[in-house]
């Protein structure tokens, strides 16, 4: 008679534990279903597309292998696309991480006006580039534009001295959004001027978890100087901070389009021919789903091997 109760509660827990599991996955089945449709199976769909020459509106296609991602290598139109988007990775990441660390931490240090400060810097990364591309384009114009025009008031002094500039005042000044020479590094700059906000309000918040009693251990140790208190103590615990940061920065850099698209158009000459205005392109303008699921797939790995660098380095914690 004992056995028998045993073995009804042992078979009740173990009812009871099947059923509170089966209720798990109900609760998880829509969350699961929805991150299916909406983030795995269009990679999947992307996937396979890339080893077809599908072109949007027709009803067959043919199956090429691994022929599109050979033109990414072979042909030159896709190398430079992947010099631009390369160069436009390594000048803007860089910088805006080190904009933004600056200003944050010289905001960090103001007892007044901070607020103010943050608004300010944080325009930029809140202001649509489309509507600011009306006043880029209008800054960059070769005759009228602020910039040139203000190059043109040096004329006649003594930075006539430099080749560069002498040749600006008997000519003209560079067309900054015409000239392949200065385009892609004109698109860079405006990164730049978008992004590092950004990378600031991360910092900032980055700071604040810093233990103040840090500090003064650092003072009692003899870190006397900012520079000692940055380099042993601010520097190190924002380790993490800085590994999202450029993980962030990379992937919002690989992912630039709407200033190509507004200002450049990804020219001149496909010099600022980048991934997003390829994709862009060959699959919306082009209806070349081949190609454009290709450089997708490309866009994708990037994004996929730089959230893993950045899991392993948090997890492992080798930043500090």
């Amino acid at each position: 008679m004992k056995k028998n109760i045993q073995a009804y509660s042992i078979f009740q827990q173990i009812f009871r534990q099947g059923h509170m599991a089966g209720a798990g996955y109900a609760f998880a089945a829509p969350a699961v279903i929805l991150m299916i449709v909406i983030l795995i199976a269009p990679v999947v769909v992307a996937a396979w597309l890339s080893f077809t020459d599908y072109s949007l509106g027709n009803a067959t296609f043919n199956w090429v292998d691994f022929e599109n991602y050979s033109k990414l290598i072979s042909r030159s139109t896709y190398q430079k696309m992947i010099y631009a988007s390369v160069i436009y990775v390594v000048v803007v990441v860089p910088i805006t991480m080190g904009l933004g660390l600056g200003s944050a931490l010289l905001i960090n240090s103001l007892k007044r006006f901070g607020g103010l400060y943050k608004a300010i810097y944080f325009l930029p990364v809140m202001a649509a580039l489309l509507a600011m591309a009306i006043v880029w384009e209008f800054t960059l114009h070769p005759t009228i534009g602020v910039i040139n025009q203000t190059l043109a008031s040096g004329c006649g002094t003594f930075l006539e001295n430099f080749s560069w500039f002498q040749q600006g005042c008997d000519r003209n000044f560079p067309l900054w959004l015409g000239d392949k020479r200065y385009t892609l590094w004109t698109i860079c700059f405006i990164g730049v001027w978008q992004g590092f906000g950004f990378n600031m309000v991360l910092y900032l918040a980055g700071l604040t978890s810093v233990p103040r009693d840090l500090y003064h251990a650092a003072e009692m140790d003899g870190a006397d100087s900012a520079w000692d208190r940055f380099r042993l103590v601010t520097w190190p615990m924002l380790g993490p901070t800085t590994v999202f940061v450029v993980t962030i920065s990379t992937i919002r850099s690989f992912q630039v389009f709407d200033t190509v698209e507004a200002l450049t158009a990804g020219g001149p000459a496909k010099s600022t021919y980048v991934l997003m205005y390829a994709i862009y392109e060959k699959a919306i303008q082009q209806n070349l789903v081949g190609i454009g699921s290709t450089i997708t797939v490309v866009f994708v790995g990037f994004v996929m091997i730089l959230t893993f660098i950045q899991r392993y380095l948090v997890e492992k914690r080798v930043h500090y």
